[in-house]
């Protein structure tokens, strides 16, 4: 599997070094190169799916955080001898039902804390990718580029050719744009769902 990995790799960049031998003769400044983490750090969209993420993230936390409590609390009340010789003992047998139910119910929290997080985490990076994706096709035609490539699959480049910034602009105006208009979008989008379920 690794060596199959590592072979798809080396054509990977066979491929690449060719083509950009090939472009060379025209002109080395129509490659770009795009940082996906600073695109995902400073792009307006960036912050509010961030934002979004610890919000969520927050909740969570304090949801587990409030269980915990609880459970001590119980916890408490159950190693106190006093407090045990106050209660019936049916008044103790509720009372480690209630630290059994709620041991439960941190147990399915906390599963689900990490479920939903993935998930979350998971669907903001296919949203950036997507925008960022979107944003460097943008820039690739209104700069007349051959290419753009992710920074992360170089091991070296010259610096001017790092686009970054000019996509995280692109980014941000396609914000807006979408913030602005969403029934426009919501009608685009629908149109192109129609279009591929048509095909």
């Amino acid at each position: 599997m690794k060596k199959g990995l590592m072979i798809g790799g080396l054509l990977a960049l066979t491929a690449l070094a060719i083509g950009a031998r090939g472009v060379q003769g025209e002109s080395a400044s129509r490659i770009a190169v795009v940082n996906l983490a600073n695109c995902a750090a400073e792009s307006k969209m960036g912050k509010q799916e961030q934002g979004a993420f610890d919000t969520l993230k927050k909740q969570m936390t304090t949801l587990l955080e409030n269980t915990e409590t609880e459970i001590r609390e119980i916890t408490n009340q159950l190693n106190d001898e006093d407090f045990r010789d106050g209660l019936s003992p049916e008044g103790e047998d509720q009372l480690k039902m209630k630290y059994q139910a709620k041991s439960e119910e941190y147990s399915r929290y906390q599963n689900q804390y990490y479920q939903v997080l993935q998930q979350a985490n998971m669907r903001i990076m296919q949203t950036l990718h997507a925008s960022i994706a979107t944003a460097s096709e943008k820039v690739r035609k209104d700069k007349k580029l051959a290419m753009v490539l992710n920074k992360d699959a170089l091991f070296s480049y010259a610096p001017q050719l790092d686009m970054t910034d000019i996509i995280i602009e692109q980014m941000n105006h396609d914000f807006d744009f979408e913030q602005q208009n969403p029934a426009q979008i919501s009608q685009e989008q629908s149109m192109s769902s129609d279009e591929a379920s048509s095909q």
